[in-house]
Order: C-alpha cells, then structure tokens, then sequence
C-alpha cells in the first residue's frame, strides 16, 4: 500500500510539473521560439490536467474503499459526505480563485467532486458505462448549443462568466474544463481505483492496452486530417478541419479524451512501476513529497510564480525557452520546498488547511 501511494504521489508531482509549463508558457504568450521546444510543451497541454483530475478519482475510490467492502451504512454516509464537502470546498476556493487564474481548474474539480457522489459505490460497469456517456454528450450538445458562446478566441477569454447562463456554460460545455465530458477523467480515475494497481500483470496489460490505443487514435486522426486537407473537398475550412479533428484540448472531443486518457495512464502505470522499483532513491522520494503538495504548490505557481514573473515584466511576449526556464526554476524551487516542509509538518499548509475546513 505505501508504495502505491508514493507512486500516486510521484505521478501527481509530474501532474503538476506539467501543468506548471501549460499555464507559463500561456501566461508568458510564448508562442515564439525553437520548434523543437514549442513541440516539446505541447506534449503537455490537455494532457497533465487530465492526469491530475484522473488522479483525484483514484484517490476518491481509496477514501471509500472500506465502506465499499464492509457495506455499512453508516461508513457508505460518511464516504459520500466527506467526498460532497471536498467538493463544495473546492468549488468555492475555485471561485475565489477565478478572477487571478481564469483558466483555474479548482471549480471545475469540485462540479467533479459533486458529479462522484451518487457514483461511489456503483458496479464497475457503471462507472466505464457513465464515462463513455459523458465523453460522447459532449459533441452532442455541440450540435445543440454554441459552443463559442462567450468565448473571445482572440484574446482566449471568457466573458460573462458571473452570470448564472455564462457559468453555467462555462462550468458544464464550453469552459476551459468543463464537466462534459472532463469529469469521464475523474470517473475513469474511479475505475482504476477499484483495481489492485499492485499486481504487476494488471499494470503491464493497462500500459500495454493504453499505448494501442494512444497509437491508433493518434494515427487515425492524422491520417484523416492528412486526407481531408484544407477542407475544401468536403466543404470545410482549414480551420475547421483543425477544430473538429484535431486531439488538442479544445475543443475536447472524443478522441482527445481517449488520447489524454491513455497518456494519463500510461504515465500512471509509470510512476508505480519505478516508485515500486526505486523508491529509496532520493529523486523518487523528492518527487513523492512534490506530489504530496499539489494543492500548495498549484496555487503557488500562480500567485508566487507569476506574480513574481508580473514584477519582473515577464508576463507578455516571452519566446518558449524562457517559459520553459521559467517552469523549471518554479518546479525545482518547488521540489525544495516540499522536501523541507515536510521535514518538519506532515502535510502541506493548504493541504493542512483544506483539510481543516472540510470537517
């Protein structure tokens, strides 16, 4: 048990270092620069995100793991209350959130949260069923609402936000995370949190299963976008070429969601396998504490990360190679951190303080 959670903390490190490059780089407007490195920061967009939210669903199946097996009511209660509160909590700092970070995922986290609760205890069938359901209503409801409504694709905002219409679009279609289909991660997450990820035979046939699919999906859509080209022989533009069969994160139709999937478990099933295999090394153990305070340092990157990055000028019309320094030297510094904090306290200050505000 204690090495899968160092391995689920040392994937939720990875997590968050990615994340960390996503948002700088789109901070900073670095679109400029080496190829080779604006290429090497896509890898990252859509992608770790959708890792840390898979990661929350793993964690939600552990924390109700015992009244799943002992069937008490009392402890089956309290597993749906501390998961709804979690959730409430999270979508409420989220919004105090918001108006520093508009891309914040902390309020879209706790719809997710909330979205778990009547799912806690269902069959695994019904989990992979409810998945799939919310990935495949997302381009339905593509054919029914505007899905750049409020949305300034120049600028990449999004207006109206604290109206009861904008946020609610926001938060269940056309936000940067929505719940169609963004919570599938978090009950996909559910999913593998109800397999015993010790067993060397499930994570080799997990990661094996992953890579296929990543590999066909990938191919496939190039292939087609190849086909299709600028659009013109089936009556597209170029730009919708691009925005319907592109795997990018927006908008985030299916096949992205069984892309990022597969990459999100496929870097799961990593960080198990090497935590197991090295988890007395000091890199490992750096990695495991960085993931131990997510919360901390999610919210940190953002206000202590680009606020200093504000101060210094740096938060418009940087090229990709400051960026990524940038991400690197916040990432380290916040490897640092955490191997000093929890030398002394057991757990993070916001994690410390979450923790007291949801009881």
């Amino acid at each position: 048990m204690n090495q899968r959670v160092l391995g689920f903390d040392v994937a939720r490190a990875l997590a968050i270092f990615g994340m960390v490059i996503v948002n700088f780089k789109i901070a900073m407007s670095a679109d400029s620069g080496n190829s080779l490195l604006l290429g090497f920061s896509t890898l990252f967009e859509g992608r770790s995100s959708a890792l840390f939210v898979m990661l929350a669903g793993v964690g939600i199946s552990m924390l109700a793991k015992r009244a799943r097996i002992e069937g008490s009511a009392n402890l089956i209660n309290l597993a749906r209350r501390r998961v709804a509160k979690r959730g409430l909590l999270l979508f409420l700092v989220g919004l105090l959130y918001t108006p520093i970070w508009e891309a914040d995922i902390l309020h879209f986290y706790g719809i997710y949260f909330l979205f778990a609760v009547p799912l806690l205890f269902s069959p695994q069938r019904t989990l992979l069923a409810v998945a799939v359901g919310v990935v495949l209503a997302f381009p339905l409801l593509m054919l029914i609402v505007d899905y750049g409504a409020n949305w300034d694709w120049d600028s990449f905002q999004y207006r109206h936000f604290w109206t009861l219409d904008g946020m609610v679009r926001h938060l269940f279609f056309n936000g940067f995370h929505p719940v169609f289909p963004w919570a599938a991660f978090l009950v996909f997450g559910m999913w593998l949190g109800r397999l015993d990820l010790s067993q060397a035979s499930i994570r080799v046939r997990l990661f094996s299963v992953a890579l296929t699919v990543l590999l066909l999906t990938e191919t496939l859509f190039y292939v087609i976008r190849m086909e299709v080209g600028n659009g013109h022989s089936v009556g597209l533009t170029a730009e919708e070429v691009e925005f319907l069969l592109s795997v990018s994160i927006i908008p985030p139709l299916p096949q992205y969601m069984v892309s990022a999937t597969c990459s999100s478990v496929m870097v799961l099933v990593a960080s198990l396998y090497f935590a197991d295999k090295y988890q007395n090394r000091a890199p490992i153990q750096w990695l495991s504490q960085t993931g131990r305070l997510a919360l901390t340092l999610y919210v940190a990157h953002v206000v202590l990360g680009m606020g200093l990055l504000e101060q210094l000028g740096w938060l418009e019309g940087q090229d990709i190679a400051s960026s990524l320094v940038s991400a690197l030297l916040f990432c380290l510094g916040g490897t640092i951190f955490s191997a000093l904090w929890l030398g002394a306290f057991k757990e993070g200050p916001l994690e410390w303080l979450f923790r007291k505000l949801a009881r």
